[in-house]
């Protein structure tokens, strides 16, 4: 199904013309004083800017250049026609913020405390105390000590604040970024005002559970005057705060989820709560195109971080309806406009060819996502799987295209294993910053991999976690090429015979998966859908194979260290006073000014 645009690169057509030199005995010094004189490979401009494009769930069969023919995304098609693809590009989680924190430092998430050892994986609340330690290195903190320009426009969802409302110290402005526009959290059901089951479903049973406490401080009441209780006022009076107390506790969060948590932030500012949604594509994407035109003159590194196509898959009206697949693929086709707009701008500003463009997703698709009959989700292609799932390729394998004009070879495919982390040492060294070297990096700088310039990936090993658990592993073996992955844990689907837990919403990382001992094996070059695990009687090599890879990951424990979790326990809880507001708290309430070009 994948479309192979690749080519000779630069490389391949140097040594055809010189072997047409070779051809004339005579020309040999004329030659030698090419080879001399003529660059193996071209130089790498020096600073570059850096637009670093991740979309929000987006599957890897949902792009007309991985393989889909019926979604319309011309502008990242466009992007891998003129840069490099890469079809073994790998999210270190698979799922939201454990997935960016990697992203952002190049570390898998267990190594900075961004691994739940619980079954809520993400940051839930804006007004959370967890998040990306201030500790942990960004690429763009190193990029803006080299002199770059950094915004982020977008998601955010690595936390927010610690101890207090202002100390930000998990924002992105402690963080490297010099500008930030976006929402600190993720979108949700809740921010589009549309029927949430299970929140309402939650709710339900916090009034139920309120109500019948309420009544039952009645009747303690009525027995206090009646004289049929031999109980105190005090007594009626103590149960009555325990009352109150909860009704605050459940209703201050999961009755103002929408008013608390989606939410517009200009650098440390509150400016939209509760965020219209309806006009919010819009104000990002001018926000985008606005950072590019003040810094033109560069460098400066942008991240946009896009909301599409996390649900509720807010679409504008004009592209409402143009999609053969529903909603999600019309908010798909408006992802890849808004792409195309920003491209549109490198290029009327003259960057083009001084601009490295990448373009991903943070994991693979919510193929369990619906509301009701309506899926919310996307295709994750051949692969199974999807977003939370671990270990199989559909929740991690992503998208990966690299773009630099007269740097990269146009129409490159890539079939080597890479990693969402190695984006950090790539722009790092390219901006002339170091990779640190008191931390452990787990990423792999890109460029020589990307130029053609080395045959294989320097990642022999890649590891792949579902919270705080180690899933799975795969080894790329040198010698024969094999591509071998070994699953350990495995998520039980549900109902029986679906890829997938439906009756969940979303797998889990503990308690209900299945073990696997020794553990199943497959050789994702001859079947990366997974379909077929091996054995020692389909597989000659497999217990030597599993064994490789227990030794490689056994290795790769000894050099985790403990940190504090940053996603579990209290880090994880609504907190009032860490929650953002315009206004007095809890009288928060704001809108961004209006705009003619506001709604779409």
């Amino acid at each position: 199904m994948m479309q192979d645009f690749s080519g000779p690169g630069p490389s391949g057509k140097r040594q055809d013309n010189m072997s047409g030199l070779n051809n004339h005995r005579n020309c040999w010094p004329l030659m030698l004083v090419l080879w001399l004189l003529v660059p193996t490979s071209t130089p790498i401009p020096a600073k570059p800017n850096m637009v670093l494009i991740m979309a929000d769930d987006l599957g890897i069969g949902d792009l007309g250049c991985y393989g889909n023919h019926t979604l319309r995304t011309p502008n990242i098609d466009r992007l891998a026609r003129e840069g490099v693809r890469l079809t073994q590009h790998i999210a270190a989680a698979s799922i939201c913020t454990p997935s960016r924190a990697a992203f952002l430092t190049g570390r898998y998430p267990i190594r900075s405390g961004m691994a739940s050892e619980t079954e809520v994986r993400v940051l839930r609340w804006t007004a959370a105390s967890g998040g990306l330690p201030p500790n942990e290195t960004t690429f763009a903190k190193i990029l803006q000590q080299q002199g770059y320009t950094t915004g982020l426009v977008g998601k955010w969802h690595v936390g927010v604040s610690c101890e207090t409302r202002n100390d930000h110290c998990h924002h992105p402005l402690n963080h490297g970024f010099h500008y930030f526009y976006g929402t600190p959290l993720t979108l949700m059901l809740d921010c589009g005002n549309k029927h949430n089951q299970k929140a309402q479903a939650l709710r339900a049973t916090y009034w139920f559970c309120t109500r019948t406490l309420a009544c039952a401080m009645l009747l303690l009441a009525l027995g206090r005057l009646t004289g049929s209780l031999p109980i105190s006022w005090k007594t009626v009076g103590c149960f009555g705060v325990c009352v109150l107390v909860f009704f605050v506790s459940w209703y201050s969060s999961h009755g103002f989820t929408r008013h608390w948590d989606c939410i517009l932030m200009r650098n440390h500012k509150v400016r939209e709560q509760s965020m219209v949604l309806k006009r919010t594509p819009s104000l990002l994407l001018r926000e985008a195109t606005s950072f590019i035109e003040r810094n033109k003159q560069g460098p400066f590194l942008f991240f946009l971080s896009l909301l599409q196509v996390h649900v509720p898959l807010t679409t504008t009206r004009n592209f409402l309806g143009r999609s053969q697949h529903g909603l999600y693929g019309d908010n798909v086709e408006e992802m890849d406009w808004v792409v195309g707009q920003v491209l549109k701008t490198l290029d009327n500003e003259g960057l083009t060819n001084h601009t490295l463009v990448y373009f991903t997703s943070d994991h693979g698709a919510f193929i369990e996502g619906r509301i009701g009959d309506t899926p919310l989700g996307g295709s994750n292609g051949i692969y199974k799987g999807g977003k939370g799932m671990g270990g199989w390729e559909g929740g991690i394998r992503v998208p990966g295209i690299f773009r630099w004009p007269g740097v990269l070879p146009a129409g490159r495919v890539i079939h080597e294993p890479t990693s969402l982390m190695d984006v950090f040492p790539t722009v790092v060294q390219l901006g002339g910053g170091q990779v640190p070297q008191d931390r452990v990096i787990d990423g792999r700088d890109l460029m020589p991999l990307l130029r053609g310039q080395v045959p294989h990936s320097e990642h022999e090993f890649l590891f792949h976690y579902c919270g705080s658990r180690l899933h799975a592993a795969r080894w790329h073996q040198r010698q024969g090429a094999r591509l071998w992955k070994a699953h350990f844990e495995t998520p039980i689907f549900s109902p029986e015979g679906a890829v997938g837990c439906y009756t969940r919403g979303l797998c889990p990382c503990h308690g209900k998966v299945a073990r696997h001992d020794p553990p199943l094996l497959f050789e994702l070059s001859g079947d990366p859908s997974e379909a077929t695990p091996l054995s020692p009687t389909s597989e000659p090599s497999f217990h030597a194979v599993v064994s490789r890879i227990q030794e490689a990951t056994r290795a790769h424990r000894s050099t985790l260290t403990p940190v504090p979790g940053q996603l579990s326990g209290s880090s994880n809880m609504w907190k009032p006073w860490l929650q953002p507001c315009c206004g007095s708290f809890p009288f928060c309430g704001c809108q961004e000014s209006a705009h003619p070009r506001d709604e779409l």
